[in-house]
Formats: C-alpha cells, sequence, structure tokens
C-alpha cells in the first residue's frame, strides 16, 4: 500500500471512530450472516440502525422517497455524483440509478455505486434497495417506518453488506454513516421544511 492510500485509510479509520457518538435513543445492531453471492454462500454483515424520531409518519415518509433527503442527510459524510448530473427528485419502484461516491467528500470510494430501488411500499412505509459497487458488492438498504404515536416514528435503516475481505471494514464505516444520517434526522424533523 502507497503511503498516500495509507495515509488515507487513516483518515477514514479516524474519523469513523470520532462519528460514532451515542445517541441514547439510538441502537446499532451487526450480525455475521451468511448470503448467496452469484451461486455462493458468502459471509456477510447485517447492520440495523433504530431511532425514535420526533416527526408525523406521512412526512416522514414523503421525504424518504426524494433524493433531496438522501443529499442532506448523508452530508458530511457522502458527496454524490450522479451520472446523469443529477437523481430523480422523486425515487421510482423498478428505477436504477447510478453514482460516484466521495466519502467526506472528497475520497472516491467504490468506483460507479448503483441503485436499485427494488420496493417502494406506501402501505407498510418501506423502501428497498438494492445496491452495489466495485467494493460493496451487495448492499441491500431496506427503510422502515412505523407509527409510535401521531408524531412520533421508529426509523429503522436494515443494510446487507458483502465485499469480500473488506466487509468488516466496510460494515464499520456504514454504521458510522447510518449514526450519522439517523442524526440527520433529527434536524429534518426539527424544521420539516428543511430542504437541501
Amino acid at each position: 500500500m502507497t503511503k498516500v492510500k495509507s495515509l488515507i485509510l487513516t483518515i477514514i479509520v479516524s474519523l469513523t471512530i470520532m462519528s460514532c457518538a451515542t445517541n441514547k435513543n439510538m441502537t446499532t445492531k451487526i450480525e455475521k450472516i451468511k448470503i448467496d453471492y452469484k451461486g455462493k454462500q458468502v459471509s456477510a454483515r447485517k447492520l440495523t440502525v433504530t431511532s425514535e424520531i420526533p416527526i408525523e409518519i406521512d412526512t416522514a415518509w414523503t421525504k424518504v422517497q426524494t433524493s433531496a433527503l438522501l443529499n442532506f442527510v448523508a452530508d458530511g459524510k457522502v458527496k454524490f455524483k450522479p451520472t446523469g448530473g443529477q437523481f430523480p427528485e422523486i425515487w421510482k419502484e423498478g428505477e436504477t440509478v447510478s453514482t460516484k461516491m466521495f466519502v467526506y467528500g472528497f475520497v472516491p470510494f467504490g468506483g460507479l455505486h448503483s441503485l436499485y430501488f427494488e420496493k417502494i411500499d406506501n402501505e407498510n412505509k418501506i423502501l428497498q434497495t438494492r445496491e452495489w459497487d466495485n467494493s460493496a458488492k451487495v448492499w441491500n438498504h431496506k427503510i422502515s417506518l412505523k407509527k409510535q404515536t401521531n408524531k412520533t416514528i421508529l426509523y429503522e435503516d436494515e443494510i446487507v453488506i458483502y465485499g469480500g475481505m473488506l466487509t468488516g471494514f466496510i460494515t464499520s464505516w456504514a454504521k458510522s454513516f447510518y449514526k450519522h444520517r439517523q442524526k440527520r434526522w433529527q434536524l429534518v424533523s426539527t424544521n420539516p421544511t428543511l430542504k437541501k
């Protein structure tokens, strides 16, 4: 590994550790699982991050379906550069979009990242993507919203991750990324008209 790559990796690991500050409303869980990848059983990880967020479920569900929300909650951890110049305003079931990702806004990671919107379930408030790139061969992400009260939801990100020998590293980074996203959701909940 070159000195530059080693330095970049050290910076990423340091920033990841620093960003894992606790949020008392948030729980995280990582499980080792087996999945099928190209006809073989491989060891993957299932990451689950859950928070209680003070927002009405219909408002949250409307926002989940927009690219503006993705850009806002990822801000500070990932900058997206969609291949088409910009993401569609509203995600559509059956649609695939591609983007380059820059960790912390400047470190390219994974090459071209593809997101296939497998399921957008308005009744059960579930959005499911199948994602992949050169590093994260499998990044299957399910967002679930559950009504707690009229003004509170349980928000859950469940991500199945496989990246070969990088699976553990990618999962550790993903844990800090999704905790960051859910902290940014708290900002959305205090200002529902917030747009980025």
